[in-house]
């Protein structure tokens, strides 16, 4: 009898409807120290892995983006205009989800006592994480520079609040490799290539630990609630707010900017993607949807060879404009639920980091609870909150892999009519 494969996602929302039903059953009987005595552990392992794997994954991975572009030229000429336009693209993608979720702010739907309860929970490790990097820097409008860059990159790499300095030496290393003549850098490259390959098999291994880890976390998050109906309306007004700002860039953003800059008509642009976008929302995956976003976008969209082998594999690491968009959107809701007000430099240190932290952001799904995971926790919210959204990422996740593509295709069509 040939045996029948769940998709990945249906385990994600089995797992999270088991973990529903667990925490009801639980408080029904009063047995809410069961809960947090032996199925709560288990979702703060998951949390644990996923917060243990950022550091390396985005030194690794953001090295490799940049060593993969050959040669300094290709990175002037090309890569340069290429990596410019895919930044600004980022920018915006998380100015949407900025906008949104400050104007709908779903997460003060939460009652204002689970607020209080919840910032009670997590309030200590957030004051602790806050504190810690406020001791860190001075005062002064330049601070911000201190952020940047590391004046010990080893203690840096032990501190997951030091992301950016992590960032910043990894692209300053990546172009330094990408200078050295191949002969002599050969077996740095083989070493990079070798690092990605296990670090994302790891990614692996976290990820298919999802179903259970969202099972965990959900029984533990309804009885913290005590069943309260408030969050689970407010997780709702949520993912409407994701999907609306996801459903913006694809509908609206890509369509007019491609228009503009690359000559393509809206009605074209929509018809030729939707088959892509459809791949690309089954998959879950860029990098798996890699071979149809070449054929699309040569075949569909007229786009150069040339022009496409070097754009789109850049895009598929360095440009995930849903995930940007989603992760701020995230970051917002829980820092909303939690009652914790974020100040102008914790916005954009949001702003920063998503778009910066996007470059190593893994091509695979479920790849962005690790890098949302680190943006939690430099503006000073506790990994472990990722608990709220967990539960109902992996349809959000499926969405925002669509939207990535697109990006892509979209890039390449401008820097195509660029190149002509």
């Amino acid at each position: 009898m040939k045996r029948v494969k769940i998709p990945f996602y249906i385990q994600i929302l089995i797992g999270m409807a088991i973990g529903v039903a667990i925490g009801f059953v639980a408080i029904g009987f009063g047995a809410e120290g069961f809960i947090n005595d032996w199925i709560r552990p288990f979702g703060k392992l998951f949390i644990k892995a996923l917060v243990l794997i950022a550091v390396p994954l985005v030194f690794i991975t953001l090295m490799k983006g940049i060593i993969d572009l050959k040669d300094t030229s290709s990175l002037s000429r090309l890569g340069g205009r290429t990596i410019m336009i895919y930044i600004t693209t980022t920018i915006f993608a998380v100015l949407i989800g900025m906008g949104l979720a400050l104007l709908i702010r779903p997460g003060e739907m939460v009652d204002d006592h689970l607020v209080a309860d919840m910032g009670q929970k997590y309030g200590e490790a957030a004051l602790s994480i806050q504190q810690k990097q406020a001791d860190t820097v001075d005062g002064g409008p330049l601070r911000f520079l201190d952020d940047i860059v590391p004046s010990n990159i080893f203690q840096s790499l032990s501190d997951n609040g030091k992301m950016l300095q992590i960032i910043f030496f990894a692209l300053v290393f990546g172009v330094a490799v990408l200078s050295i003549p191949y002969e002599k850098k050969r077996p740095l490259v083989v070493l990079i290539d070798s690092l990605n390959e296990a670090i994302m098999r790891i990614v692996g291994y976290v990820i298919a630990c999802a179903p259970v880890g969202v099972a965990a976390l959900m029984a533990g998050l309804v009885v913290d609630f005590n069943g309260d109906g408030s969050v689970f309306a407010a997780l709702g007004v949520y993912a409407v707010n994701v999907i609306a700002g996801l459903v913006f860039l694809l509908l609206v953003f890509y369509p007019t900017i491609a228009h503009f800059f690359g000559g393509v008509g809206y009605g074209h642009f929509i018809k030729s993607l939707y088959p892509l976008q459809l791949f690309a929302f089954s998959t879950s995956s860029s990098a798996a949807s890699l071979p149809f976003t070449f054929a699309t976008t040569q075949g569909k969209m007229g786009v150069s060879r040339e022009v496409s082998s070097f754009v789109l594999p850049i895009g598929t690491t360095i440009n995930m404009d849903g995930t940007s968009c989603y992760q701020t959107i995230a970051t917002l809701f829980i820092a909303q639920a939690l009652g914790i007000d974020l100040t102008i430099t914790q916005l954009l240190t949001i702003i920063a980091m998503t778009t910066l932290s996007s470059i190593g952001t893994p091509a695979i799904p479920g790849g962005s609870y690790v890098i949302l995971a680190m943006v939690l926790t430099s503006v000073g919210i506790p990994a472990e909150s990722l608990a709220l959204i967990i539960g109902i990422d992996r349809p959000l996740d499926m969405l925002r892999t669509a939207v990535n593509v697109t990006g892509d295709v979209t890039v390449a069509v401008i820097m195509d009519k660029q190149s002509k």
